[in-house]
């Protein structure tokens, strides 16, 4: 058995000299790949003026859940207003959409969200830092933020009080191109 256990070392250190069998060096990392399916994810939504995107990735780096922004299940995306302004709110998209963390959250195949991170396009709002730290996620990561909206400074708050870390995303320069 010892025999056997060295010649298999053995085989295996004189695997790696072969140019062959090294793995290439220039993969992306888990950082970029989260975030370029995040990125992926929002051009998904419809919204004319707004694509968010948003992934739930848990301990193991695992995708368990996704969403974007759009209207929700068995609402149609031609039968309602994308409109970002009107005096009467029913004419207006904000009342009827649903946010991407909101979308990722209720589509995820885990039971369990806590300490999973969530990576997205856009920091959250209030109302989606609402559900994210009731559904115990551990850290969130952004793309890009409107530090100067309330809804970004009320979430960033509540984050805080909470214990759950934010960071933006660096941006590495790396390019992925996907043919469609």
């Amino acid at each position: 058995m010892k025999n056997g256990a060295e010649n298999l070392c053995r085989i295996l250190e004189n695997a790696k000299l072969n140019p062959e069998n090294v793995k290439r060096d220039d993969y992306i990392s888990w950082e970029e790949y989260f975030m370029a399916v995040t990125i992926a994810t929002s051009h998904r939504s419809k919204d004319p003026a707004t694509q968010v995107g948003c992934v739930l990735v848990n301990e193991d780096n695992h995708i368990v859940g996704a969403g974007y922004n759009g209207f929700p299940n068995g609402i149609s995306d031609d039968e309602y207003p994308w409109g970002k302004q009107s005096e009467n709110p029913l004419e207006t998209k904000y009342t009827y959409v649903v946010h991407a963390e909101m979308n990722a959250i209720m589509n995820a195949t885990a039971r369990q969200l806590k300490n999973c991170r969530l990576y997205t396009t856009r920091f959250p709002c209030n109302e989606c830092a609402k559900l994210v730290i009731q559904a115990r996620i551990g850290e969130i990561i952004y793309l890009d933020d409107k530090e100067e909206q309330w809804q970004s400074q009320a979430a960033r708050k509540m984050f805080n009080t909470a214990r759950i870390p934010t960071r933006k995303y660096q941006k590495t320069g790396r390019k992925i191109v996907i043919e469609l």
